[in-house]
């Protein structure tokens, strides 16, 4: 999508739905409020060095868990589909963020409004994704919980990053934003804008332009980079369970990144350090905003998020050293 130019700098904020959990996905909304309070508290720093911000977030967990919740009362009430489930938690979590920064700006006394879209992405029928399903949603596992569920329910699933095993299901790439226009008019007349929530409702256009649902989860990573190069936004910041980004991860050999160049964080992908399941996304996510002219993208922790801001902790990914 054609890149905006802006007079004000802005950021677009992306955080994980793992973020918002518990380490085991089974956070209640109690516990994810505390983590979006917190979430909302460490993004003062932002608004204090005079970004304007767009917030997106992951809905993996916490859509995995609504489609549990559909698919156990089946027999009385009938589910609703995948997409469906995405934007019911896209509407939960935005009104979650929504509500908890306002509280947050009221304490401190910050005049800002704030508005959240209910976005849909495109995504390709092509898209080889479909045939290849590598997004996570939903809870830990253990192995045999999972070989059952493989078993009784045709779950496909993977184990992830050796915490347990998950469900995996189709993660097209995004090609276009349905809402990105009255996003950008939100953002230019200064608006906090929460939008691209759990990386969209996927949606496909047919052939007269008419949209519908598909049965996938986008990553937010890639609707993030998209909707930020479409307003003009300078940073990325990508919020992880993790502080920094390591290369030959789980191994000896392991070595966390502090500052890497785009051409550094593209041989690290081509040499496979960043699995798609995992940090992968991440990292091309990364790449392609640099790439489409943004100026920096930091991937760091919820904890370590004014550190990553002031270059001392995180992951920076940035032209040259």
């Amino acid at each position: 999508m054609k890149r905006k130019d802006n007079l004000k700098k802005t950021a677009v904020v992306a955080f994980g739905g793992n973020a918002l959990m518990g380490e085991d996905g089974n956070s209640t909304y109690a516990e994810q409020m505390v983590k979006t309070d917190l979430m909302c508290n460490k993004l003062l720093s932002l608004f204090n060095m005079g970004y304007r911000i767009l917030i997106t977030h992951g809905n993996g967990p916490q859509v995995g868990n609504f489609l549990m919740q559909q698919e156990s009362s089946a027999e009385n009430i009938p589910p609703m589909p995948l997409d469906a489930c995405s934007a019911m938690t896209q509407g939960q979590i935005g009104y979650m963020i929504e509500q908890r920064l306002r509280n947050t700006f009221t304490i401190n006394n910050i005049k800002k409004p704030i508005i959240v879209f209910l976005t849909q992405v495109v995504v390709s029928k092509d898209d080889p994704a479909f045939n290849d399903p590598a997004k996570f949603i939903g809870p830990f596992f253990s192995k045999e919980d999972s070989e059952k569920l493989s078993r009784d329910e045709g779950w496909l699933m993977r184990e992830d990053s050796g915490r347990g095993y998950r469900r995996i299901v189709a993660s097209p790439k995004p090609v276009d934003i349905i809402e990105k226009e009255e996003i950008a008019d939100m953002a230019d007349r200064d608006f906090v804008v929460i939008a691209c929530g759990g990386g969209g409702i996927p949606v496909i256009r047919d052939e007269a332009g008419c949209l519908s649902g598909v049965p996938a989860v986008i990553d937010k990573d890639f609707a993030a980079e998209m909707i930020g190069n479409y307003i003009g936004a300078e940073l990325l910041l990508l919020i992880t369970p993790v502080d920094r980004v390591a290369i030959n991860f789980g191994t000896p050999e392991q070595k966390s990144i502090s500052k890497m160049s785009l051409q550094e964080a593209e041989q690290y992908y081509l040499d496979g350090h960043f699995p798609p399941g995992s940090m992968g996304p991440k990292i091309q996510a990364a790449i392609q905003f640099l790439r489409s002219g943004g100026k920096k993208a930091i991937i760091t922790s919820l904890d370590c998020i004014e550190a990553a801001i002031r270059g001392e902790a995180g992951t920076q990914i940035i032209h040259c050293h």
